[in-house]
Parts: C-alpha cells; sequence; structure tokens
C-alpha cells in the first residue's frame, strides 16, 4: 500500500485522534445506506468502513480508488456481491452508459481537478433517474487551507456544478450538536494560534504541493492534541438537515 494514503485524508476508525471526523464521515455511510439498492458504485473506497455497510443494501457493488486497497480487494473476496477496481478519474474508464442506480462519493469531489468532467461522467454511467449521493466539505466552515483540496465549495456552488447536467439537487449538510461543536470550536481556536505565525500568508501563496507535507504535521499534531475532546464524540452527535452556511459538510443528492 503507497505511503501516501497515510495523510490525514484518508481518515482512521481506529486513531482516537481521527474520531471527530470518522463519526460524520460515517454518518454519510449511514444515511446513504437508507437509500441505495440495485447496482451501486462508490467513488473513493479510503479507509473502506463503508463496504459492508453500503454493500448489504445492493443487489451489485463496485468500490473503486485511486489507490491500492487491502480492505476493498478482502471485502471483495469474502462478499459475494462486491468488487474493487483501482482507478484514476474521472473518466470512469470501462463503466457503461446507463448501468449504476446509485453512485455514492464521500469526500472526494474536492480533489478532482476537473470537476465538471467528474460530474458529466458519474451522470453518464447512472440509470435515468438514478442518484448521485456524496458528501465535500462545506467552504464556509473550513479553518484554513487545506492543500490537499484542488477547491472547496459553498451551498450555491455545488449546486450550481450539478445543476449543469442533473436535473435536481437535494441540499443536505452535516451539522453537529453542541458536543461536536465545542470540539469545532476548541479547534478552531488551535488553528488560530498556529495560523498566527503565518504573517506572510502563505498558506494560500504558495502552491499546494508545497505546504502538504508541513499541513498533514500540523494538523496530525493538532488533531492529537485535541483527541481527549474528540474521543467522546459519537455518530449521534451529527445529524443531516437542509444544508446552510453552519453545516460542516455538504451532502447532496442529485437526481438524472
Amino acid at each position: 500500500m503507497s505511503n501516501k494514503i497515510q495523510t490525514a485524508e484518508r481518515v482512521s476508525q481506529s486513531d482516537v485522534s481521527d474520531n471527530f471526523v470518522f463519526q460524520r464521515s460515517y454518518l454519510a455511510y449511514v444515511e446513504a445506506a437508507k437509500l441505495v439498492s440495485g447496482k451501486v458504485l462508490e467513488i473513493g473506497t479510503g479507509s473502506g468502513y463503508g463496504i459492508e455497510l453500503l454493500s448489504n443494501q445492493a443487489d451489485s457493488f463496485l468500490t473503486i480508488d485511486k489507490f491500492e486497497s487491502q480492505v476493498g480487494a478482502k471485502a471483495a473476496k469474502e462478499i459475494e456481491n462486491v468488487e474493487f477496481r483501482q482507478m484514476n478519474v474521472p473518466p470512469l474508464t470501462d463503466l457503461p452508459d446507463n448501468h449504476f442506480d446509485f453512485v455514492v462519493s464521500f469526500q472526494v469531489i474536492e480533489h478532482i481537478q476537473k470537476d465538471d468532467v467528474f460530474v458529466k461522467e458519474i451522470h453518464r454511467v447512472l440509470k435515468p433517474g438514478g442518484k448521485f449521493i456524496h458528501t465535500t466539505p462545506n467552504k464556509k466552515m473550513s479553518l484554513t487551507r487545506n492543500p490537499w483540496h484542488i477547491r472547496e465549495y459553498t451551498v450555491s456552488e455545488l449546486n450550481d456544478l450539478l445543476l449543469v447536467d442533473f436535473s435536481s439537487v437535494q441540499k443536505n449538510g452535516v451539522f453537529g450538536n453542541d458536543i461536536a461543536m465545542k470540539y469545532y470550536a476548541e479547534n478552531k481556536a488551535s488553528v488560530r494560534k498556529i495560523m498566527r505565525f503565518d504573517v506572510l500568508n502563505l498558506q494560500y501563496n504558495l502552491p499546494r504541493w508545497m505546504l502538504q507535507v508541513p499541513y498533514d504535521i500540523l494538523n496530525r499534531r493538532n488533531r492529537n492534541k485535541l483527541s481527549d475532546s474528540g474521543a467522546h464524540i459519537k455518530l449521534e452527535d451529527y445529524f443531516v438537515a437542509e444544508a446552510n452556511d453552519e453545516c460542516i459538510d455538504l451532502f447532496y443528492i442529485a437526481e438524472k
């Protein structure tokens, strides 16, 4: 497995310092599992913690990722309706038109250079009436520039992108209760302490590749520092409601 995927962008369900992010990321799978059926495509296997949950609701479940995935390969061997493929996207190579009932993709689109092509490809492989379920960070709630992200979206920006190809978009967001938002406030204060040293505003003036390693180091240190607070957060401390500027993630469902 490539060391590249050890970045904090890949959330671990076993690392307590990731718990704040993991619980809200897992909520997306829990909510999607209430909706999916038939032929399901997942773009972005990640750590693989959503495979069993979604595949249980599907007739067939194909999960793809740009990296090799031991978890994905293991699931494909052990679960009859699961297939894993390593693939860089876009395009969705060798996937037929009008084939899938649902496409799910969590915390991926912000990493895609050609997001318009990405959306068009998802639209292509969905059946008429098929749905694209995905999450991405809400730009309004980001605490600093994330150099691993090509871009982030506001509520309206993501809606406008999707409506170029899709007929309708349900605009939801992932929110935190008082417990989750207490951690968010602590994290925000900690990040501000770190960023006060960036007097030259280098986070926005340097190219992304130069910032990725320093960002990862500081991000991990910060998560470790706050791990006692984050460890107590549960899945129930997050909920999905209509998106606005105060949601942590955008949770959108676009219909073909």
